[in-house]
């Protein structure tokens, strides 16, 4: 029965794009996988015990076996340009927000209901932002 390990992650937005990082250390970035389907990006790893001929441990903290980590995106990403890095045990993952889902400014115009001859309409700002549900 193979048993699946959560890895930690830390995840935040900044700007125009979220950065996801995910905790690997001691893991061979060829067997990391990632992958996206619909809204889930799935993030897979796996990391193999050391055998040592002979060896009678004392101690084996460090986990072996599979790591599986599942997370539900948002309609506010950009899912066609998602990238990823694997440096040092960290696997870094850029999600950029899509264009549809930055703040933008709109416009607002207004009518005056008494108006008197020759008053021409006014016209007001105000700022908007729309927030991807992440």
């Amino acid at each position: 029965m193979a048993v699946l390990f959560k890895m930690p992650i830390d995840l935040y937005r900044d700007g125009d794009h979220y950065t996801l990082t995910a905790d690997l250390p001691g893991i061979d970035p060829g067997s990391v996988d990632l992958d996206v389907d619909g809204q889930l990006l799935t993030i897979r790893a796996e990391r193999t015990a050391p055998s040592v001929e002979g060896a009678r441990w004392l101690a084996r903290e460090n986990r072996s076996g599979s790591f599986l980590r599942r997370l539900t995106l948002g309609e506010g990403v950009d899912r066609e340009n998602i990238s990823a890095t694997y440096d040092a045990g960290v696997l870094s993952v850029t999600i950029p927000v899509a264009e549809k889902a930055m703040p933008r400014k709109i416009q607002i115009a207004t009518a005056q209901k008494a108006t008197s001859a020759g008053a021409a309409p006014r016209k007001a700002t105000a700022k908007a932002s729309v927030k991807p549900a992440a």
